[in-house]
């Protein structure tokens, strides 16, 4: 490595830089599927600057932005990948979400955590190696891609269409340290039951679906998987109810409380281990479930993968689990530079517990054959409570440079 070069790279790493451009992507609200804006705010940030810009259009009229710091030829391929969509807000959170906020080490905002200020970083190191005017061989990708909270829909479709890269850094907010090459795999499915409404004064002759979707949740709790387990993964897999909606006719009418609702439905998810399948679950739950229709004929249940479209953002992919070899190069360079920008070696290579219960876009580039790897900066995970997500900036700042240093190794 040319450490003249090196060192101009990582001193054009700068902290008000890192926090503006964090800042300015929490203002730009960008809920599921509605991140288009920050993606042409992120191509606006980038045409300029000499970035080759694409942008993906991964159905009708949502976009996902993808800039390439263009080598010069005959050089591998490294892909960043961060995504735009945010978690959906919570109760009780006192701050104006869309107002960044500094306060000590922490940039305060809605979707900073996750994982706005790990698409900063991975920003900032491509601006750091572009300013100090590297020469790089291979191309340097920066996906800023939709949907992760879907399931990868943003990384489906760019595993499916390209750009193709050799290796990949995703800055999820794993936090500094941590490399992450262990997660579990996440489906989501709808499980419906049906009554017989019919009002107040004559429920002889009715069935209550909320009432028969009460034994549904009852049951799920139950449901024994039938799996191989993962020591490194030992809470896995698990089963949430997360949302019910009970209601008349297709539309769940919720105005005619005299009427007895002939459907409900929840919406349920599995994190689950290496191994599993999708099918395989279904039947661990069916288990469960078919016992209620035996001692009730008028229980009736349906199971619908995925979630109907009626719900508006669903997670409509099943991630795999992924499970990258720790020697692979990519894991091992990151591994390499961290030492270089902290002074300590990480702290975990593999699986952090709970992170890794959970899923995201590795999913999609370890199937399409791009060795990959989680490392970003930490913060509120999911942080409820007064002040709301935020991010550390000291660790935005040092993972940019970790990641800058990542590039100038695989792609020089």
């Amino acid at each position: 490595m040319d450490e003249p070069l090196a060192e101009r790279v990582l001193a054009g790493v700068r902290t008000p830089d890192v926090v503006d451009l964090a800042s300015a992507l929490v203002r730009i609200p960008s809920f599921c599927p509605d991140e288009t804006p920050v993606a042409r705010f992120l191509a606006d940030f980038f045409r300029p600057r000499g970035y080759a810009v694409e942008m993906q259009e991964v159905e009708p009229g949502r976009f996902q932005t993808i800039a390439t710091l263009q080598g010069t030829g005959g050089g591998r391929r490294l892909m960043f990948n961060g995504h735009l969509d945010i978690n959906s807000l919570s109760l009780g959170v006192a701050r104006d979400p869309w107002t960044p906020t500094v306060e000590g080490d922490r940039l305060y905002g809605h979707g900073v955590q996750n994982m706005k200020g790990g698409v900063a970083s991975m920003i900032a190191a491509a601006e750091a190696l572009r300013q100090a005017g590297a020469r790089l061989r291979g191309d340097l990708i920066l996906a800023c891609v939709v949907g992760e909270t879907q399931g990868g829909e943003g990384s489906r479709y760019l595993a499916e269409h390209g750009p193709r890269a050799d290796a990949a850094v995703l800055p999820e907010p794993y936090g500094l340290g941590n490399l992450v090459t262990v997660h579990g795999g996440i489906v989501h499915f709808a499980v419906h039951t049906y009554g017989v409404t019919g009002h107040i004064s004559r429920l002889e002759k009715t069935v209550n679906a909320v009432q028969q979707m009460a034994k549904v949740v009852q049951a799920l709790q139950d449901v024994r998987f039938t799996c191989v387990p993962r020591p490194d993964l030992p809470a896995l897999p698990r089963l949430n109810v997360g949302s019910v909606i009970g209601g008349r006719g297709s539309g769940y009418v919720l105005t005619e409380p005299p009427y007895v609702p002939d459907l409900c439905t929840i919406l349920v998810d599995v994190h689950f281990v290496p191994g599993q399948t999708v099918d395989g679950i279904v039947a661990d739950v069916r288990r469960a479930l078919d016992p209620l229709a035996a001692a009730d004929p008028r229980f009736r249940y349906d199971i619908e993968i995925p979630p109907p479209p009626f719900f508006r953002g669903s997670r409509r992919l099943v991630m795999e689990p992924v499970d990258v070899p720790v020697d692979q190069p990519i894991v091992r360079t990151v591994a390499r530079h961290h030492e270089r920008v902290t002074g300590e070696p990480p702290g975990t290579v593999g699986a952090l517990l709970p992170m890794s219960y959970s899923a995201g876009d590795a999913s999609w580039l370890w199937r399409a054959g791009i060795p990959c790897v989680y490392y970003g900066p930490a913060g509120g995970l999911f942080a409820e409570g007064p002040d709301g997500s935020y991010i550390l900036v000291p660790e935005m700042v040092a993972c940019a440079k970790v990641l800058a240093l990542t590039a100038l190794d695989v792609c020089g």
